[in-house]
């Protein structure tokens, strides 16, 4: 999921509904049954939601053998300062850590992408268990978490709220994550989570580097043109999956989902799991690959221990 600022998610989720017609219910395809567990969903996806019709929605299954090696891909170029990190923020639907993008201190470059991005912030997505919880999949295999680091694009656009809605706005690199060692990098971030336990909770949270949540090799990455995975669902987003997964605790993703959905003066009190968009059909788009698939493979998803 690509996550907003209530400042811009509020009139656009306005906005779609007020011009959409027809909903839906979706309903999440995972291996598993997940009937008892989309009753505890995301609460973005429990109740009738307009969405609208496009051929680049996401996330996607990405099958490995119809990947397409694209030699003309270039390395990942990411520059961080993690002096900029600002604050950790419970939206409701997951957590984000927010940076300071008024300058080019954190940028993406090269790769897929023609121009310089920044970051704005980062998050996650998870399950209730960790046999399931990323929003992407390798060959229909699934991992315990996923995390999005939310870059917008510098050079055309002035603001994240303009670049969010228009061609090539924003460049989102994916990481799955698997359960074995912790991970040491990501434990200050951990630390501070129980602060923000509640819907709308806020804390200042400093110095902390996104690198340290990328995994060694960035070479290896498929890419494709899609969506943000939230309303309001806008086709602006060059996605960068990364092939090597990161690693953390079963304790740590544990502390994910201590958070709650609800706010602290809500009677019910709901478990921030499962916060995961339903898997979009490809529509002839090209998932391109960095890497040659067939001899370096895909990954394994290994997510219960």
């Amino acid at each position: 999921m690509v996550a907003l600022s209530a400042a811009v998610v509020r009139p656009l989720v306005a906005q779609l509904h007020r011009q959409l017609v027809g909903s839906h219910r979706v309903t999440p395809v995972r291996r598993c049954n997940l009937t008892a567990c989309s009753s505890k969903m995301h609460p973005m996806w429990q109740g009738p939601l307009a969405v609208p019709g496009g051929d680049r929605q996401s996330p996607i299954d990405i099958v490995v053998r119809k990947s397409v090696l694209d030699t003309e891909l270039k390395p990942l170029k990411t520059t961080y300062d993690p002096k900029t990190c600002q604050q950790i923020w419970n939206n409701g639907y997951s957590f984000l850590v927010e940076y300071d993008d008024t300058t080019d201190k954190n940028t993406l470059k090269g790769g897929p992408l023609q121009d310089t991005f920044r970051l704005c912030q980062f998050h996650f997505h998870w399950g209730e268990t960790n046999d399931w919880g990323s929003e992407h999949t390798v060959d229909r295999r699934l991992f315990p978490a996923e995390l999005h680091l939310v870059h917008w694009n510098a050079d055309r656009y002035s603001l994240f709220e303009e670049a969010v809605m228009e061609d090539n706005g924003l460049a989102v690199i994916g990481v799955f994550l698997k359960v074995g060692k912790r991970h040491e990098g990501l434990q200050k971030l951990v630390d501070a989570l129980p602060t923000i336990r509640h819907k709308d909770s806020v804390v200042e949270f400093t110095c902390f580097d996104p690198g340290c949540l990328l995994p060694a090799n960035t070479d290896d990455y498929w890419t494709y043109h899609g969506s943000l995975t939230t309303p309001p669902l806008t086709e602006s987003v060059t996605w960068i999956v990364m092939k090597q997964h990161i690693e953390v605790s079963h304790d740590q993703l544990a502390v994910f989902r201590s958070l709650l959905f609800t706010s602290a003066e809500e009677e019910v009190q709901k478990s921030m799991v499962n916060n995961f968009r339903v898997q979009q059909p490809l529509r002839g788009r090209t998932v391109r690959s960095s890497f040659t698939p067939f001899l370096q493979g895909a990954p394994s998803a290994g997510g219960s221990k």
